[in-house]
């Protein structure tokens, strides 16, 4: 049995998110790239890379990675790039996608040997976060004055349009596609490829996902253009756990158990949101789990078990893929969780771990 914590992840129920992108794949024409800001686990991209079409990243470090370990196709969008990054990011990307006209303007000629795009703020979103609201006020993700984009002119071949988060809800991913088309269509008709960003939740239960393919594929007809997704969370939804064992429990009127890991070293993103972990919710004994760090508020979460819990019990914490292992960090220098794969015939073993050799070599 393997020392806790660790990220577990299950190729089973990897492969049942990578057979519905497939699905959609075929039945509407859209290609489809992974998300590394989200998802960035490499051990298992041999179990992606033959349903997906590439991947997508936000950094030159992303970038690389993609190329290297995932291959395939690869669209690379930097917020702003460097001077010191274009040329490396040049020669690994397939597609360039620059944030605005003013980086267009600087690097294009560098860039003319590969595909170039823009990215496109349509000024909505279906983000219920302002943190990751690109369509806030003064946002400075993307291009939205039609005047601006015109200037791009023939020194683009697409665009890349990222306004949805989390969005379960076909009817409303419709609507607004409708709206882009109102406002941007004749833009975008010349156009030969237009990237739809990620925040699809397509894979989740019950979603129309052939209303979603015949949607995709009547926009891409009228655009005449080919389009991308970027599926991050939707590719690995559901396909990870965060192991973790009781270290102590304490009674000082609510029952806690300190556990040996770290919500603020470990699932980061659901800390920065307020937002609660996915924890056991059966039986009549309650618990507040709670990491091991000395910040006050390092709380996984209430969860319900169906024994009292006592010092060496596991933990398993669900749906503990995106946005885990590519932000978790090394505060109060807690040892980072490992990296485990389950296999589909049920079999587990440790693709990494960390050691204070790791934690010492990140400082100076």
């Amino acid at each position: 049995m393997l020392e806790t914590p660790y990220y577990l992840m299950d190729i089973a129920a990897l492969r049942r998110n990578m057979e519905i992108v497939a699905k959609l794949r075929e039945a509407s024409g859209a290609k489809a790239l992974l998300a590394l800001k989200c998802f960035a686990t490499w051990s298992v991209f041999d179990s992606m890379r033959d349903y997906m079409d590439g991947t997508t990243s936000s950094s030159l470090f992303e970038l690389r990675l993609g190329r290297e370990k995932f291959g395939k196709e690869t669209h690379a969008y930097s917020v702003a790039w460097s001077d010191h990054e274009i040329d490396e990011a040049i020669g690994y990307a397939d597609k360039i996608i620059f944030n605005s006209l003013s980086q267009l303007d600087r690097f294009a000629d560098k860039a003319s040997g590969i595909a170039c795009g823009l990215r496109l703020n349509p000024r909505f979103s279906t983000s219920g976060f302002d943190l990751a609201d690109p369509a806030r006020p003064f946002s400075r993700l993307g291009e939205w004055d039609m005047e601006r984009l015109r200037q791009a002119g023939d020194r683009i071949s697409g665009v890349m349009i990222h306004y949805n988060c989390e969005n379960g809800d076909f009817d409303l991913f419709s609507a607004q596609l409708d709206r882009i088309e109102a406002e941007f269509g004749d833009f975008l008709k010349q156009l030969d490829w237009i990237s739809l960003g990620g925040g699809i939740h397509f894979t989740g239960e019950g979603y129309p996902l052939e209303k979603l393919a015949d949607r995709l594929k009547a926009f891409s007809d009228r655009m005449g253009a080919q389009i991308f997704l970027e599926p991050g969370e939707a590719s690995i939804t559901g396909t990870a756990t965060l192991e973790v064992s009781v270290l102590d429990i304490i009674d000082n009127g609510k029952k806690v158990a300190i556990v040996d890991s770290s919500i603020e070293a470990h699932m980061l993103d659901l800390l920065i949101y307020r937002e609660t972990a996915k924890l056991p919710m059966q039986g009549g004994h309650p618990y507040q789990i709670a990491g091991k760090t000395c910040l006050a508020g390092d709380i996984f979460g209430d969860a319900q078990f169906e024994h009292p819990l006592k010092i060496g019990d596991r933990i398993s914490i669900a749906d503990a893929a995106g946005y885990t292992m590519v932000k978790k960090n090394w505060f109060n220098g807690v040892n980072m969780p490992a990296i485990a794969i389950r296999e589909e015939n049920g079999t587990i073993r440790l693709v990494r771990d960390f050691t204070y050799d790791d934690y010492r070599d990140s400082l100076s």
